[in-house]
């Protein structure tokens, strides 16, 4: 038995290097594109969620002509069934599933470096959402920011993120 253990931790020991290395080259890889310093600008982004925000967006901006309809390929944005007098607003199905998982992993990790998206997050919690509920609405806000960015070709700056701006004072004062 300790054989197989012994075998076990080995072959367990080279998997995890081997994700290391790999890790390692996509970040560096990221790192050298233009479009990936534009994600990786993010507060708490990191390069494996920005390289792939960055597979799923590709590089035809044209694709997106404006942020509402990047929101609702990722699958952030709710659809609104109407019929008659009855009206409900659900939850997307229908998007990228790979590019919703990076931003909302990029959400979640942002409301721990930015103040801005701490509070858009606990907004939503205010208003009775639930912790998946105000990822999407967080989400959905950075969407509109990383898309001028990425527009405009452009790494994120705080300094002209004016409603990032407001927060500070909102809560210190």
């Amino acid at each position: 038995m300790p054989c197989c253990a012994h075998w076990t931790t080995f072959a367990l020991a080279r998997l995890i290097e081997q994700l290391r290395l790999l890790s390692s080259r996509i970040e560096h890889h990221v790192a050298a594109l233009d479009d990936g310093r534009i994600l990786m600008s993010f507060p708490r982004a990191g390069r494996i969620c920005a390289a792939q925000i960055l597979a799923e967006l590709g590089s035809v901006r044209e694709r997106f002509a404006n942020p509402e309809q990047l929101a609702a390929e990722a699958g952030v944005a709710p659809v609104t069934y109407q019929s008659g007098r009855s009206k409900a607003v659900t939850f997307r199905w229908a998007c990228n599933h790979r590019l919703r998982a990076a931003v909302t992993c990029l959400a979640d990790n942002s409301r721990h470096a930015s103040a801005w998206a701490a509070h858009v997050y606990s907004l939503a919690k205010a208003r009775g959402c639930d912790h998946p509920h105000a990822i999407r609405i967080l989400a959905r806000a950075w969407l509109r920011v990383l898309w001028r960015a990425w527009i405009d070709r452009q790494p994120y700056n705080p300094a002209h993120h004016g409603a990032a701006q407001l927060i500070p004072q909102t809560i210190g004062g």
